[in-house]
């Protein structure tokens, strides 16, 4: 039940930002120490968290109505709904929620696949890879079993970088093997030497599981990738 933590927090920066906002400190009636250190403790908070507002899946979060339940629970009202009633209400939306953003996802892809296999210099694949080639290399295609030296980079399609070995500063090695599907099949497409762009689908890339904060399930992915060389196991061990 992480996502419900979440909000849990969520509910205490609404504390502060209803300090700030509905009631002004000017207004807060800190007539003791007590008083501030209750203040500060609702600013700071709002401060370290208020950025968690923004992540409520499924529009902007309600902020009246979140002071509203933080209040009535802090007073133990349960008349308008119960803690058991709030979480079993919170897993259902988040799953719910979940569901929703990961099909639309899913479906954005789709529509920017079958849209961009029409552009000039597109391949895709049987396997529904699509790529452009860059620049055609004239070295050696790697096989499943070979190991490669790349330089890439990784955004979503609304431009957003998630991963970039230049951003490093240094190329990235691994196994044609240990990568998602989509990068293993476009990188024995590959001949060492080449730059190609590849569109990932959901389902050759992180699928409905996604990856870290930035990939969300069944994201669609592009990758800007230069093949440097295939690492040969002596040069491995250096």
């Amino acid at each position: 039940m992480k996502k419900i933590s979440v909000l849990a927090v969520t509910a205490i920066v609404a504390m502060g930002i209803s300090a700030t906002s509905c009631d002004s400190k000017k207004n807060a009636n800190l007539k003791t120490a007590v008083d501030s250190a209750s203040y500060a403790i609702g600013v700071n908070t709002g401060a370290n968290y208020k950025e968690n507002l923004k992540t409520l899946p499924g529009g902007e979060a309600n902020v009246d109505a979140l002071i509203a339940g933080f209040v009535q629970a802090i007073k133990g009202d349960s008349t308008k709904m119960s803690m058991t009633e709030a979480q079993a209400y919170l897993q259902t939306y988040f799953v719910e929620a979940s569901a929703k953003e990961s099909s639309k996802t899913k479906e954005e892809g789709k529509a920017f696949l079958a849209e961009n296999k029409t552009k000039e210099g597109v391949i895709t694949t049987e396997s529904g890879l699509q790529y452009k080639v860059v620049v055609e290399g004239t070295g050696a295609k790697p096989a499943a079993t070979d190991r490669v030296k790349v330089h890439y980079t990784g955004t979503l399609l609304n431009g957003t970088k998630f991963d970039s070995s230049l951003d490093r500063g240094e190329p990235s090695e691994f196994g044609v093997s240990q990568v998602i599907p989509g990068w293993m099949e476009g990188l024995q497409i590959m001949p060492v030497g080449s730059k190609y762009i590849f569109w990932i689908p959901s389902d050759l890339a992180y699928g409905e599981r996604g990856a870290g904060q930035d990939i969300k399930p069944n994201s669609t992915l592009k990758f800007e990738v230069e093949l440097l060389d295939i690492v040969k196991p002596d040069d491995a061990k250096k």
